[in-house]
């Protein structure tokens, strides 16, 4: 039986890292079609807001694990072999794109309607309605959720360990199966997952709290 020691420890601190990587990247791609998909549930046109609809429900409906094992596995039913990362990366954007777009309908909705109303009274066009006036406040809104589904998001990358990326759990259980001390080696991941996890909830209520979301200013 092998001892947990220093190099263990810097193979965990260097899979945590790899998890942050893997978080930043999925949480770049999904804001950036979450974004879209959100406008587009706002559409006047019917047709846009359905296929936005549509694809949110579908993604919302199917485990983020089974959106990983048809990227990764079921491609190369067509011949197509790609490496673990870029599954990774792209099953998570594409769930994380689904629940921002749901978020952040939710705080562009939530801005007062009279806010509609005013910047429709200047001759404001719809794109300038969002950037000047709408987009602001719903960001402002969004921000203290955001941060909280991004905790999730650091959690939810432990599943990629499935197909063979080495985040910080599959970083466990190799070291685990190398020194047969899961109590020492899944405490150490634990902690850092907490190191990571704790600050963002933190900012997440200090947001809240100093945005004074929720309130009526």
């Amino acid at each position: 039986m092998s001892t947990f020691g220093w190099p263990e420890f810097l193979f965990l601190l260097r899979a945590a890292g790899w998890s942050i990587v893997l978080t930043a990247i999925a949480f770049s791609i999904g804001s950036i079609a979450g974004g879209f998909f959100a406008i587009m549930r706002l559409s006047q046109y019917g047709s846009v807001r359905s296929v936005a609809a549509s694809y949110i429900t579908v993604i919302q409906s199917i485990p983020v694990l089974m959106i990983l094992f048809m990227s990764y596995y079921g491609l190369t039913l067509f011949g197509f072999e790609i490496p673990p990362l870029l599954a990774a990366s792209v099953s998570l954007s594409v769930y994380v794109s689904a629940y921002l777009a749901e978020i952040w309908r939710g705080s562009i909705q939530a801005v007062p309607h009279q806010q509609w109303e005013a910047s429709a009274s200047l001759a404001l066009t719809r794109f300038q309605q969002y950037r000047y006036v709408i987009l602001p406040q719903a960001i402002r809104l969004s921000l203290p959720p955001t941060v909280g589904f991004l905790v999730q998001l650091v959690k939810n990358t432990s599943i990629v360990s499935v197909v063979g990326f080495v985040e910080l759990s599959r970083a466990g259980q190799l070291v685990n199966n190398a020194t047969f001390r899961p109590f020492q080696v899944f405490f150490v991941v634990a902690l850092l997952y907490f190191a990571i996890c704790f600050p963002l909830s933190r900012l997440s209520r200090h947001l809240e709290r100093v945005l004074h979301v929720g309130r009526n200013n």
